[in-house]
Order: structure tokens, then C-alpha cells, then sequence
């Protein structure tokens, strides 16, 4: 089949989809191949070659050498294959005969296009479900098209990627036309094309950023060792530096803070705290609860929790807005956190002193060593194992049970004091906001009753100025 220009329309579609030519000859050849097997029968055997050199897609029909020929379709005599294709044919082999393409008409010229148009929309398919997938893990600028059930369609050039529901952050929104950075979350074949799924609330897209705008990241001086989110709100970060002379938080929060302002640009006022990792775990989760001050923690290694002492002043920044500051630190570390403040922890050391002066000679000192051992409340005494308290100086086994059924008894005091003081102050409550109500309801009907009184002098005043006209 002679295409005029056939090489030069080759290479000019390959170089306007971005696809490779034998992609495009791949699809010629196919398409002329269906197109002869229907013009000629579905069950000849037939091959299609593209010839560089002629600038033409060639037919070959396979036929069989034979002495005499039963069947022209299939078969092609032995002399005539010596003569025009193969000196050395001998009876059983192939030989492939060109055949004549002229007769070719337009429906089969339309079907061959339609091939043709598939292969290339496949190829195209193909490249872009390529590159993309190479670029997963990394960020994309893209322009908001538009919105299909909450989720944000997004041009990104090549290919169109979704940013659904779950991988929006709060309080953000857009409109078509709007540019926009995300992280490429995942990239998916289907058979409509690669689906490209962005996320702008997961944690990727925070360190990513970091990566992006701190040198001595992509330097592998400065790494992110834990990272925490909760999108649109407050982050946390942990940073650690291989050089003792760089800073890794300096690093990071760059010259006048210009480096994370970028990121909470960004992110759009997204708060972020940059903490200092540590290998000690102490250490870690007071630099991780910042900007709270810590005043003292203690230990559990085997649950891998901390009781965490505060200040009284300092007890709300701790905890933070709604437990946000605590509950990141939380991720951030991978710790139990519990904070108390400095008040609370005297008034369990007084417990605690209490249950153990069961056994005479004991008090406030043996107390604070329980503290340090992790025994926090008077709950937590009275289910201790017994080799704890006897590892006290002056304290055996009979002492050991005394002070934990004097626990075991000052808890149940101290739940029905905690009871009754809960009672009194929702009493308390309901007590207020009765009266806060009455004092509502009575400045409503004074208000009533002021306007009804100005409603009265106006229509007065109108009666007169009525008589007098």
C-alpha cells in the first residue's frame, strides 16, 4: 500500500503526540492487516511489513509449496515460487506472496484509520501512565478545571489528575482557573488512562515542601526523622543534622524564617513547630510539647508511656486548643503522654504519702520515690506487685499489703469526695444558669416594656399633633 509522505507523517505525529514512531508503524501495520483479512477472508494468513525504504506498508500472503495446486488461495505451485520468490523452495515450506492492495476501498481505508487512531490513543495512554507513575512520590503544579462530586479536577498538561474529598485540607477551597500544588499520591491504570490521585493533606505533602526549600535536606545534611499533621491546623516536625555545625532547626526555619514561612504559605497558615529530635525519649517529648516548659517527667518504658509534669501556668499551653498540642506530640514521638500539672502531682504525692504512712516511719519521702518509679495514683499502688513496695527501705510483705489495702481504701474515699464535689458544682451550675436565665428573661421584659412605652408617647405625641392642625 504506497501512502505519499508516508515516512514524513509518521514522524511528524510522532513528534506531535510525544510518541514513539514504531508505536505508529505498529498501528499501520495492524490496521492493513485487519483491512486485507476482511477484504479477503479471516482465516488467511497474512503479515504486514513496513518498508523504510519504499515509504509503503507491504502485504504478504503465506501459501504452501506444492507440486500441484488444489486450493489458489493457500497454495502456490512450485515452479512459480523457483521463478518469482525462492530458487530453493522445495514442496512444504512458506512462501510469502505480496499482494496486491490496490483494490483497497474506503470502508476498509476507514477501518484501517480507526485502528490507526486506537493504537495511538493507547500509546498516548501508555506514556502518559508512564511518566507519571515515575513522578509519584514528588510535587505537581496543576490548574483547577473543575468539581465532580467534591472531589477537584486538575490539568496538570498532559494529563488531568483528582484530588478527592479525604485529600483536601479544610477550610481551603478554589475555583476553576485557580493554580495548585499537590502531592501525587498514587497513579492508577484504567482503561479511560492513567488516574492521577493528589493529596494536599497528607503528611508527604509537608516534608516534601521542607525538602524543597532547605538545601541542606536535598544535601542529606538536615533529615526529618518523624513528622505530625493535622491539616489546615498544626504540624510538628523532627529534625535531626549528621553535621554538629549545622543547626538542624535553624536549618529548617532559615534567615528570618523565611524558609518555613514559605511552607506555611504554602499551606496556607498552617502553624508548624519545629522540635529537635532526640534518641532520648525524655528529652524528645519535652522538646515535642513545645512551646509548653516541662517541669518534670516520668518513665514507663515497658508501656511506653510518660507522665509529663507542667507547671500550673503552663498546663492549657501543653495540652493545647481541643488536646491538639498533646495529641501531636503523641504521633510525633510515638509515646503515651499523659501531662499533669505541678498542683495535681502534690496533691497525689499527698495520696500516696498518706497510703504508705500505713506503715510507720513512712511518708512524703517513700512517696516521691514511688513517683519516680511511675506509681501515679493510688489505683496504680494498690495493683503494684508487693516487690516494689518491699524494695523500700522499712517496708516487708505485712507492710507491703498494709499499704496496699490502705490504697485500696483511700481511693474509694477519694472517688466519693471527687463524687460529691462534681455534684456540688453542677448544682452550682444549674444554680447559675437559672439565674442567668431569670436576668435574661427580665431585661427581656424591661426592654418590652421600655418599647411599648416609646410606642405610647409616639402615638400620643401624634394624637396632638393631629388636634392641633
Amino acid at each position: 500500500m504506497q501512502i505519499a509522505n508516508l515516512k514524513r507523517e509518521i514522524d511528524q505525529i510522532a513528534k506531535d503526540k510525544g510518541i514513539d514512531s514504531g508505536e505508529i508503524i505498529g498501528a499501520l501495520e495492524e490496521a492493513m492487516k485487519q483491512a486485507a483479512r476482511k477484504r479477503h477472508g479471516m482465516e488467511r494468513e497474512i503479515e504486514a511489513r513496513y518498508n523504510d525504504e519504499l515509504g509503503e506498508i507491504e502485504l504478504f500472503e503465506f501459501r504452501e509449496v506444492v507440486e500441484e495446486v488444489t486450493d489458489a488461495d493457500s497454495q502456490i505451485q512450485i515452479a512459480e515460487a523457483r521463478r518469482d520468490y525462492d530458487p530453493e523452495a522445495e514442496p512444504g515450506d512458506e512462501i510469502g506472496v505480496k499482494m496486491d492492495t490496490s483494490d483497497f476501498g474506503r470502508i476498509l481505508a476507514q477501518a484501517a484509520k480507526q485502528v490507526i487512531i486506537q493504537r495511538i490513543r493507547d500509546a498516548e495512554r501508555d506514556n502518559t501512565f508512564e511518566e507519571y507513575r515515575d513522578r509519584q512520590g514528588e510535587i505537581v503544579n496543576g490548574i483547577v478545571r473543575r468539581f465532580e462530586k467534591g472531589s477537584i479536577i486538575v490539568d496538570l498538561g498532559r494529563a488531568e489528575a483528582v484530588l478527592p474529598p479525604k485529600e483536601q485540607v479544610p477550610r481551603e477551597s478554589y475555583r476553576p482557573g485557580d493554580r495548585l500544588r499537590a502531592y501525587v499520591l498514587e497513579v492508577n491504570r484504567v482503561s479511560k488512562g492513567p488516574q492521577i490521585v493528589l493529596s494536599r493533606a497528607c503528611m508527604e505533602m509537608l516534608t516534601k515542601l521542607f525538602e524543597q526549600e532547605v538545601p541542606e535536606m536535598y544535601e542529606k545534611i538536615v533529615s526529618i526523622e518523624s513528622a505530625a499533621r493535622e491539616p489546615g491546623g498544626r504540624s510538628k516536625i523532627a529534625v535531626a543534622s549528621r553535621d554538629s555545625d549545622v543547626d538542624p532547626v535553624g536549618a529548617c526555619v532559615g534567615m528570618k524564617g523565611s524558609r518555613v514561612q514559605a511552607v506555611v504559605q504554602e499551606l496556607r497558615g498552617e502553624r508548624i513547630d519545629i522540635v529537635p529530635w532526640s534518641a532520648d525519649p525524655a528529652r524528645y517529648v519535652c522538646s515535642a510539647l513545645s512551646p509548653a516548659q516541662v517541669s518534670k517527667v516520668i518513665i514507663d518504658e515497658a508501656a511506653q508511656s510518660m507522665d509529663v509534669i507542667v507547671p500550673d501556668d503552663q498546663l492549657s499551653l501543653a495540652i493545647g486548643r481541643r488536646g491538639q498540642n498533646v495529641r501531636l506530640a503523641v504521633q510525633l514521638t510515638n509515646w503515651k503522654i499523659d501531662i499533669k500539672s505541678e498542683s495535681k502531682m502534690r496533691e497525689i504525692a499527698q495520696w500516696l504519702a498518706e497510703a504508705v504512712s500505713a506503715v510507720e516511719s513512712c511518708g512524703e519521702p517513700e512517696a516521691e520515690l514511688l513517683l519516680q518509679q511511675g506509681i501515679t495514683s493510688l489505683e496504680d499502688l494498690a495493683e503494684c506487685p508487693s516487690e516494689l513496695l518491699t524494695q523500700l527501705p522499712g517496708i516487708d510483705e505485712q507492710g507491703a499489703a498494709a499499704i496496699q489495702a490502705r490504697a485500696v481504701e483511700l481511693a474509694e474515699r477519694k472517688r466519693v469526695e471527687e463524687a460529691e464535689q462534681a455534684k456540688i458544682e453542677a448544682e452550682e451550675a444549674t444554680r447559675r444558669a437559672k439565674e442567668e436565665a431569670a436576668a435574661a428573661a427580665a431585661a427581656a421584659a424591661a426592654a418590652a416594656e421600655a418599647s411599648e412605652s416609646e410606642a405610647d408617647a409616639e402615638s400620643s405625641g401624634d394624637e396632638a399633633g393631629s388636634e392641633a392642625e
